[in-house]
């Protein structure tokens, strides 16, 4: 059966959040970023993940995930569209829900957002007070955009933080 993915995501208002947790280094790209078929190749410290995702419905969309991680560095940079994604990624728990937050790096550093994954699209939730604005339907901050319009520009253009 094909997994599904239901996230929401948000900007971080709060930092100091960030103070002592542990972080694992994650190293991306993108093979095709067609939002209905995307393929990203992912290092994540010593594990490694070819997604394969669908077409957004709301807060679903189908998605395929982790693979040995002997040829992940070679599909990196042998294969991957430039630029890659570079980001810190930190775990915490919070009302029952972990929370990925990632400090972005390179042509996205000061992007702070957090994700949450649900088990269910109505699935209650306790937005924590370091979390700020909801972004879950911001075309601009899916991963895959980010390669193609660096946060930096735009927010220059926006003056948006």
């Amino acid at each position: 059966m094909v997994g599904l993915e239901i996230d929401r995501k948000f900007l971080v208002q709060d930092r100091t959040i960030l103070a002592g947790l542990p972080a694992t280094h994650y190293r991306q790209g993108h093979l095709s970023t067609d939002p209905a078929r995307t393929v990203r190749v992912r290092r994540a410290g010593e594990r490694a993940f070819l997604t394969m995702k669908g077409a957004s419905a709301g807060l679903t969309r189908a998605e395929y995930d982790e693979i040995p991680p002997a040829y992940v560095d070679e599909l990196l940079d042998g294969l991957a569209l430039a630029p890659l994604v570079e980001k810190r990624r930190h775990r915490p728990a919070a009302d029952g829900v972990t929370w990925e937050i990632d400090v972005f790096e390179v042509d996205h550093a000061d992007l702070v957002r957090v994700e949450v994954e649900l088990s269910r699209a109505d699935h209650p939730l306790a937005i924590p007070l370091w979390a700020g604005a909801e972004v879950t339907d911001d075309p601009r901050y899916p991963n895959a955009n980010l390669l193609a319009h660096p946060c930096r520009a735009w927010w220059e253009r926006e003056r948006v933080p």
